[in-house]
């Protein structure tokens, strides 16, 4: 992958959570494998879309990434800086240019707080305010984020979902991060509020110069923010390419399959498209198959298939496939 500019490097990530059995004396007979070793890079000032079923390890790897899990395995660089090395008060620092957006904008934010206690919250932990300037600072968020900056004193319970997460967004950026991982931040709102969320991010990316890692399951709501598009199933990343490359040439089956369920706002395209509908189950993360983990389901899997894992390969132009027919062309 390309050197230049690169903000984010994540290097085989691995997450796996044991799975423990025994009361008195406990004993771990397995593991979840929610993020299988997957590697990619962000650029500065891009937003790489992050997709896949649900389940599939996407949350995980944001998180992980993050540190907020500590990784089982692989590394990751931030501004050349290994976040799986640092620990204590190094970490601690490190993490005010890094920031997440949650999924639940009911359950992010304490009910027992004000508003302005929890945008001023982090600017309290680094040390980057207090007094009148912390106060002229919260109001300031607010206003950033379209919210009224008198709005302070009231408490989480009184605002909209679509009001709470722009809070979350508003705490988000209370401390000038870098890097912020939007953990699927519209999927818990309405239609109605989810475009306005999605135009606010990309103001305030060209604002800050922010980079995005942003995570959702709706291809047209990615297709829309990102510069570039990876798939994610069972763990693992199945193709990653620029936004265009992605929707228009798909490489790997499993995107082809998502892309064809996606409608299209023209009849005439629609009725001339083929759907393809998978078969069976997504396996289970505690045992997933030998070779491809995609090979139970795809419709045009072969023997090779199902007892080698095919290599994360660049195919050219920096579309990266996990496939071994894309491989053949």
């Amino acid at each position: 992958m390309a050197r230049d500019n690169v903000l984010v490097r994540v290097e085989n990530l691995t997450m796996h959570f044991p799975i423990m059995r025994g009361v008195l004396l406990p004993r771990k007979v397995g593991a979840i494998r929610a993020v299988d070793g997957i590697s990619f890079v962000i650029r500065r000032g891009e937003t790489l879309g992050l997709v896949g079923e649900s389940g599939c390890g996407k949350s995980t790897a944001g998180r992980a990434i993050l540190q907020l899990y500590r990784p089982t395995a692989g590394e990751v660089y931030f501004d050349g800086v290994n976040l799986t090395r640092l620990k204590g008060e190094e970490l601690r620092r490190m993490r005010r240019r890094m920031q997440i957006i949650f999924q639940d904008p009911y359950a992010s934010l304490n009910p027992r707080m004000t508003v302005g206690a929890i945008i001023g919250e982090p600017l309290q932990v680094h040390g980057l305010a207090r007094g009148k300037e912390l106060q002229e600072r919260v109001q300031e968020l607010l206003e950033l984020v379209g919210l009224n900056p008198y709005f302070v004193s009231r408490y989480p319970h009184e605002f909209s979902g679509g009001q709470r997460q722009r809070i979350g967004i508003a705490r988000a950026l209370a401390v000038r991060p870098d890097f912020i991982v939007c953990d699927e931040p519209i999927s818990a709102l309405d239609v109605s509020i989810q475009a306005q969320i999605i135009n606010l991010l990309e103001d305030l990316q060209q604002q800050f110069g922010l980079t995005y890692l942003f995570i959702a399951h709706d291809l047209s709501v990615v297709r829309h923010i990102s510069d570039r598009v990876a798939v994610m199933y069972l763990g693992k990343i199945m193709e990653l390419a620029d936004r265009d490359e992605l929707y228009h040439n798909p490489r790997h089956p499993y995107t082809q399959a998502l892309l064809s369920a996606v409608p299209i706002p023209d009849p005439v395209v629609e009725q001339s498209r083929r759907r393809i509908i998978l078969e069976g189950d997504v396996p289970s993360p505690a045992n997933p198959p030998k070779g491809c983990p995609f090979s139970t389901r795809c419709p045009v899997v072969m023997p090779i298939c199902k007892e080698e894992r095919p290599p994360f390969e660049d195919l050219g132009g920096e579309h990266w496939v996990a496939c071994f027919r894309a491989r053949e062309g």
